[in-house]
């Protein structure tokens, strides 16, 4: 199946935490980094989510913030570290190329913001993810 979802980071489940209606499912990506999805429970079963299933974890482009640094104090559960490889601006959108222990993103953020986090290729930068932005798919 081709899919439209730029950032596709392959991974293996670590642990599912159900709710009553949701589950928190923690994945350690292909690079060493965890990575946190919530998803429904249906998902989960439908999936045949246990640990060690192997997973793609996909997000959206437009879903992805960008920080010049780790930052504390916030909700959002996903801060992968990572290097700026390309910048390809437009009048109100850019799109930003990370490079990540393992692989890859892109983050699609406003012209503005790249200007006052002053990105340029080999600039640090830390990909912001709610979990509930992370969809999971088995291989």
């Amino acid at each position: 199946m081709s899919l439209s979802i730029r950032n596709q980071l392959p991974g293996t489940v670590t642990a599912i935490t159900p709710g009553e209606v949701m589950a928190t499912v923690k994945v350690r990506l292909a690079g060493g980094q965890d990575l946190t999805a919530a998803i429904t429970l249906e998902a989960v079963e439908d999936l045949g989510l246990t640990t060690g299933t192997a997973v793609t974890a996909l997000v959206k482009a437009t879903e992805i913030a960008l920080a010049t640094a780790p930052v504390d104090g916030l909700s959002i559960r996903n801060q992968i570290p990572g290097t700026v490889t390309g910048l390809a601006t437009g009048a109100a959108m850019a799109s930003v190329k990370i490079a990540v222990e393992g692989g890859a993103l892109t983050a699609a953020i406003t012209k503005d913001a790249t200007a006052d986090l002053a990105l340029s290729p080999g600039a640090p930068v830390v990909a912001l993810v709610k979990a509930t932005e992370v969809a999971l798919t088995t291989a």
